[in-house]
């Protein structure tokens, strides 16, 4: 899913470094309006990323931080974290690439002295890191957002409502909530299972949590913010779809 500029410039630490690449597999295909960028050329961009982290190249991973991350970060900060991780790694594989409606979920596993570890990175229409996460690495608001869509998906809209904060709940009945997941499962090919949850930003007084979801038709992200308190201040539904 896509949220404005102001929703996704929040704040995002980067990991460290990764290596070569063997060709990937992709995700099925599916008759429905995906993002422009191919899964080819989602592959490509993660290609970049993972040789930039690998040779610990920070100026060339701001470079491929969507455009609202930038303000969040620098070159500097970035290479302080490259230079910080304890473990030199071997390399890595892509093992899937799925495009959503207006992002693409990258999976990979990277290879260091410690084993293969589980990498999941989000890019955007134009190829560009919204977010990632080392598969392991759990926060209370990655499993509240979890739960919220949980909820989604069983029908249960009093329950999902409830973990939204008060004056959201009051601009959203559960028959709105029931009516923006119902388009959104019919579009999609149904909920089938969710993937995992993503922090792009915490701490803050907005904080950003994507949930990777597999529907029958394609594996998407959903946009969860929260507030300092934990609270649910805003979901992008999609606008195309609301």
């Amino acid at each position: 899913m896509k949220l404005s500029a102001c929703l996704i410039a929040l704040s995002l630490g980067l990991p460290c470094s990764l290596g070569a690449l063997p060709l990937p597999t992709f995700a099925a295909d599916a008759s429905i309006q995906r993002t422009p960028l191919s899964p080819a050329q989602a592959t490509k961009a993660a290609q970049i990323l993972l040789k930039a982290l690998a040779n610990k190249d920070a100026k060339t991973i701001y470079s491929q931080l969507s455009e609202p991350l930038h303000s969040t970060t620098t070159t500097e900060r970035i290479q302080q974290r490259l230079e910080s991780r304890p473990h030199q790694v071997s390399g890595s594989r892509i093992v899937e690439v799925s495009s959503g409606l207006d992002d693409t979920t990258v999976e990979a596993m990277v290879m260091s002295a410690k084993g293969e570890v589980p990498l999941i990175m989000v890019l955007d229409e134009s190829g560009k890191l919204i977010a990632w996460k080392w598969t392991g690495q759990a926060l209370p608001i990655e499993q509240s957002a979890i739960d919220f869509v949980n909820d989604l998906a069983s029908k249960r809209w009093v329950s999902a409502r409830s973990l939204l904060e008060l004056s959201f709940q009051q601009e959203l009945k559960p028959e709105d909530i029931q009516r923006k997941w119902t388009k959104l499962d019919r579009v999609t090919g149904g909920f089938k299972k969710i993937e995992t949850a993503i922090v792009a930003s915490q701490g803050g007084e907005q904080q950003l949590v994507l949930v990777t979801i597999e529907f029958g038709n394609l594996t998407d992200n959903l946009f969860v913010i929260f507030n300092d308190q934990g609270e649910i201040i805003n979901v992008d539904f999609s606008a195309d779809l609301v």
